[in-house]
């Protein structure tokens, strides 16, 4: 009878997991969609606004909204003494210091090499997994990302030959972004263990706007610059980026794990240029349609390689003797 029950718990729970899985699979589907019209939005936005007076803004209504929503769930959000450090790491790595390695690189790189150079972040997720946390990766998943970063390449339209030529602090501030972005899905990983997901990023965008607000306030243009269309901009982005994207992006930490959340990001150069050549009317080859496929497909390979592995893992763990069973 006890057995009977266990197997049934340990039963309900796989489907429970499964369940999860497959709705944060399908938001973060969503997200990268959602965050490939940033780039749209905030090219426009930053016209008028500097890099932090957008962070602040966005991040101030993405705060708003997510407080709302804590309201109405009545979710705590009380922070154990501990943690204080991994919310500030997390506010520091995961925004200000990744935005600024990306947007300083761009003095001394192009573009389209820093974005090929941002698609390593599974590559690194993967070795932090495997040597930190002992997790196992086959070849299979290895091979896929590199694909798929060639596949980015493509999308951009990438000159390969200007690897060799780029100047040693832009590559340096490039994987910096890289290994920021990771601290921030380790920490956050690490975080949603013991919070809910709407606690971890109000805590997160409050760390943020308290780090970021005495610069930004005191540069901020004056209020005659905001024009009607750069106002909706900065409302999208706080609403949608920022408030309803960090609430999917830490429940897919949760669910998915750093590794396979950090492949999505590989979709953003995707996105981004299917809505600029839908809404900027830019040019969109059929070489770049070819790339497109290649990073979806090469991503789809390691999604479900990795998570096969982590099915197998969980179920190694589950499969361990229980005391008095």
């Amino acid at each position: 009878m006890n057995f009977t029950v266990k197997y049934r718990r340990r039963n309900g729970d796989k489907l429970s997991d499964k369940s999860e899985k497959t709705k944060a699979f399908i938001l973060m589907c969503i997200l990268v969609c959602m965050w490939g019209l940033d780039y749209i939005v905030a090219k426009k936005a930053l016209e008028v606004l500097g890099t932090m007076n957008l962070l602040f803004l966005k991040y101030l209504i993405g705060l708003l909204l997510v407080l709302a929503i804590k309201l109405k769930k009545k979710v705590k959000t009380l922070i154990r003494l501990k943690d204080i450090p991994f919310f500030i790491l997390c506010s520091l790595t995961g925004e200000i210091l990744y935005y600024y390695c990306d947007y300083t690189a761009m003095s001394y790189l192009p573009v389209s090499i820093i974005t090929v150079i941002l698609a390593f972040v599974p590559v690194l997720s993967i070795l932090i997994e495997r040597v930190i946390f002992k997790k196992r990766f086959t070849a299979k998943i290895l091979i896929g990302i590199l694909v798929c970063v060639v596949g980015v390449g493509i999308v951009i339209g990438a000159d390969f030959r200007l690897l060799l030529n780029g100047r040693l602090i832009g590559y340096i501030l490039a994987f910096g972004s890289v290994i920021s972005w990771n601290m921030y899905n380790f920490i956050t990983a690490h975080l949603s263990e013991h919070y809910e997901s709407i606690a971890v990023t109000f805590n997160q965008l409050l760390c943020t706007l308290l780090i970021v607000s005495p610069y930004a306030i005191h540069t901020m243009p004056p209020m005659e610059t905001f024009t009607p269309s750069i106002m909706v901009g900065v409302l999208y982005l706080g609403l949608g980026s920022v408030g309803a994207g960090f609430l999917i992006m830490v429940r897919g930490l949760k669910a998915l794990g750093p590794t396979i959340s950090a492949m999505f990001s590989n979709f953003l150069p995707v996105t981004a240029t299917f809505f600029g050549w839908l809404f900027l009317k830019e040019s969109l080859s059929p070489m770049q349609v070819a790339g497109g496929i290649i990073v979806i497909l090469s991503s789809c390979i390691v999604i479900r390689e990795k998570g096969k592995l982590d099915e197998l893992s969980d179920k190694e763990k589950n499969d361990e003797p229980d005391g008095g069973v």
